[in-house]
């Protein structure tokens, strides 16, 4: 398995549509920065959140989720509540290989703010809108820019002699396809 540059990215994304829409190179004049790097993609967050409040006493349950754990929200900035969560997506929509899985990391400006995203991996053939998981892990109400970076996505292509049996579209992944901030389903 090895880790794919700029260049693969670039191919796979205007050739095979991996990513859509597509930013060659970095934009990052006054935004915080998104689009192809050396060895990543700085995906953007869609300007649609869901954030989470206790104003109605819900309890969260990935079993049974209460949509009533949080308020929607659409616009350029988005705050986060100290010590909370909110759910949000990507602006980019992502065809993966059936040779590819993706680890997604946080980027360095929000992280240095206290402000953690996480993603989960995404699967040998997953396709869809990424649902981002933002928490703010401080004292403090946190800005979210919609339309700017928000987590790098690194792309890990097998071997030729190593690719999965079983890919998440194989399986009918819960997850497959998704549009819009997608909540927890079971």
């Amino acid at each position: 398995m090895s880790i794919k540059s700029d260049r693969w990215i670039r191919r796979m994304a205007t050739e095979h549509r991996m990513i859509e829409p597509f930013t060659d190179g970095q934009v990052r004049k006054g935004a915080i920065s998104y689009g192809v790097s050396s060895y990543g993609y700085d995906m953007r967050v869609a300007p649609e959140f869901r954030i989470f409040t206790n104003v109605l006493s819900a309890v969260v349950d990935p079993k049974a989720f209460d949509d009533r754990s949080f308020v929607e929200f659409a616009g350029d900035v988005c705050i986060v509540p100290p010590n909370s969560f909110a759910l949000a997506r990507s602006v980019e929509y992502f065809r993966i290989p059936r040779n590819v899985l993706t680890i997604c990391v946080g980027k360095s400006t929000y992280a240095r703010c206290g402000i953690i995203t996480n993603v989960t991996p995404f699967e040998p053939e997953w396709e869809g809108y990424v649902t981002l998981e933002i928490s703010n892990t401080t004292p403090l109400p946190a800005r979210i820019y919609a339309n700017e970076g928000i987590c790098q996505v690194l792309f890990f292509e097998a071997d030729d002699d190593d690719v999965c049996e079983t890919s998440y579209a194989d399986k009918k992944g819960k997850y497959q396809g998704q549009v819009g901030v997608t909540l927890p389903r079971l």
